[in-house]
């Protein structure tokens, strides 16, 4: 327990290629999500899949492990009740309930360095299982 600590407030160095993803997907429009984790050796934290412009929400999901934590940004487009197409960004901090305490401290306390690095998130998600992140919680959130 006092190794996890330690790792998780000496913080993570967030690579650069995340930012560029992200800035992809936000204004080129040519990913719709990006799945970051945590390298605990390298204490980096990485790309670690990129969902093209055809995937859409539910492949987000299956790319989620079920027993690892995750972040992930995710390009919501939706219309509203006055039919206008719009676009919203989630970040969403994945922390399932099989996953090891070290990887929920680590991913906790390192989250907001790289939410300082994604300029634009609209809305932030923290889920535990697939219910608290559902296609309904996200469009509510949304409109």
């Amino acid at each position: 327990m006092a190794m996890a600590y330690k790792m998780a407030t000496e913080g993570m160095n967030v690579k650069e290629e995340c930012q560029r993803w992200f800035m992809e997907m936000k204004w080129k429009k040519v990913h719709r999500f990006v799945v970051y984790k945590i390298d605990e050796r390298s204490r980096a934290v990485l790309v670690d899949k990129v969902g093209g412009p055809g995937e859409g929400y539910e492949e987000l999901v299956a790319a989620l492990p079920t027993d690892d934590c995750r972040y992930a940004v995710f390009d919501f487009d939706f219309v509203t009740v006055d039919n206008c197409q719009k676009s919203k960004i989630f970040f969403i901090a994945w922390s399932p309930t099989a996953s090891r305490i070290r990887a929920k401290i680590l991913y906790a306390t390192s989250k907001q360095g790289l939410r300082r690095v994604l300029d634009g998130v609209h809305y932030e998600v923290q889920a535990t299982d697939s219910s608290e992140m559902g296609y309904d919680v996200i469009r509510g959130r949304a409109q």
